[in-house]
């Protein structure tokens, strides 16, 4: 018999032995796919290693396709620390871009030292609010968050359309040559683009250092505050969390709130740090939100390792449209990242249980016993008794 055993104590070793071993696994699997796809396995990741690290600006475009990852990977995160699965930080990284494009339009008299204050708010609050819908449905009619998050993706996107596309929005740019060819939305002024720092010909995007930053205030807040310490009791048992007087409810509320915020914060940064301009398109076609959860699973749900994880994924990302062309489609990248997810996330069980395998043994055969001998008449006298 084979079964899996909860360890009463788990040691630390196994969480970094457990995550390593998953990842040279997967990097085992992803081989045998590429050879049997017609790609050399170290070829490609030599490749891989030479398109988003050491070739020319490499660095810095990894750097860039990792920005947006760390948001929407420390959206998710903060949600599912709590067991509120979130799948909507794609429709609020939406809201996100759209409130500090706006932002950025209508506030254009301000300072750039003044604006993006002002941009980075807009779309914290653009997320907040979305995140809010699903949040309010869940902690007071015990709606599947996972159903609304989801559906309101949609939604999103739908709006973000709506306003460059079919309608006369202040987000849409009616006036240039080039809009009246095809529909665009307006560019954002030169102070509404958001600074970075320039280390020698490495650029470092300033939404990337505040994600950072970001990543470690929400793990303190996890570790040390009251409020983290709530979190952790309702993930483990929420009948415990009701006993002990936690506003269930609230706690709901606000961290669905925090966690769109976070997305939306994310928006922002592709109009500021990248873009600067809203574009519905290519914010569809990157699926940041989606890849975002990804990177929180990877990093088990742990802030600051959603800085590594969204690195390693921005990685594949740059790579992959390095690497894309006639003989290696962009679907071989997802299916990397998929490999990747499988492994790490199936290796899980190995970090917390342990492999328990019980040999039957053979029974000795059981010997039937013989049926009683017949009772025989005692005779008395001439008669029977």
């Amino acid at each position: 018999m084979i079964r899996f055993v909860a360890r009463e104590n788990v040691p630390r070793w196994l969480n970094f032995v457990v995550p390593l071993a998953s990842v040279v696994l997967a990097m085992i699997v992803a081989g045998i796919m590429l050879a049997a796809t017609g790609h050399n396995p170290l070829t490609t990741y030599q490749h891989i290693v030479q398109a988003s690290l050491t070739q020319p600006g490499a660095f810095s475009q990894t750097l860039v396709s990792m920005t947006p990852l760390m948001f929407t990977g420390l959206a998710a995160a903060i949600a599912f620390r709590m067991r509120l699965w979130n799948i909507g930080g794609e429709g609020q990284l939406y809201w996100g871009a759209i409130g500090a494009s706006g932002a950025g339009l209508y506030f254009h008299g301000l300072p750039g030292w003044l604006l993006i204050p002002v941009m980075m708010a807009a779309g914290l609050l653009a997320g907040m609010l979305w995140a809010s819908i699903p949040g309010f449905l869940r902690a007071y009619f015990n709606t599947n968050e996972i159903l609304t998050t989801l559906m309101l993706n949609y939604v999103a996107a739908n709006v973000m359309y709506y306003l460059i596309f079919d309608s006369t929005s202040y987000w849409r740019d009616l006036v240039s040559p080039s809009a009246r060819v095809f529909p665009q939305g307006k560019n954002l002024p030169a102070n509404a683009s958001w600074p970075a720092l320039q280390i020698g010909s490495l650029t470092i995007p300033f939404g990337l250092i505040f994600a950072v930053v970001l990543a470690v205030l929400l793990w303190g807040m996890i570790r040390g505050t009251r409020y983290g310490f709530e979190m952790r009791v309702l993930a483990d048992s929420p009948a415990a969390g009701k006993y002990a007087g936690i506003r269930t409810r609230r706690k709901v509320l606000s961290l669905m709130a925090i966690s769109g915020g976070i997305a939306g914060l994310g928006g922002a940064s592709q109009v500021g740090d990248f873009s600067h301009v809203l574009d519905p398109r290519g914010l569809e076609q990157a699926g940041f939100g989606y890849t975002g959860i990804v990177v929180a699973a990877l990093a088990r749900y742990n802030p600051v390792a959603v800085v590594v994880t969204s690195f390693f994924i921005g990685m594949l990302v740059n790579a992959g449209f390095a690497l894309q062309g006639p003989g290696f489609p962009i679907g071989l990248t997802g299916t990397m990242e998929g490999i990747l997810l499988f492994c790490v996330l199936g290796a899980e069980i190995f970090t917390r249980h342990r492999l328990e395998i019980r040999l039957p043994h053979a029974r000795p055969k059981t010997q039937v016993p013989a049926p009683p001998a017949p009772v025989r008449p005692v005779a008395h006298g001439g008669g029977m008794s």
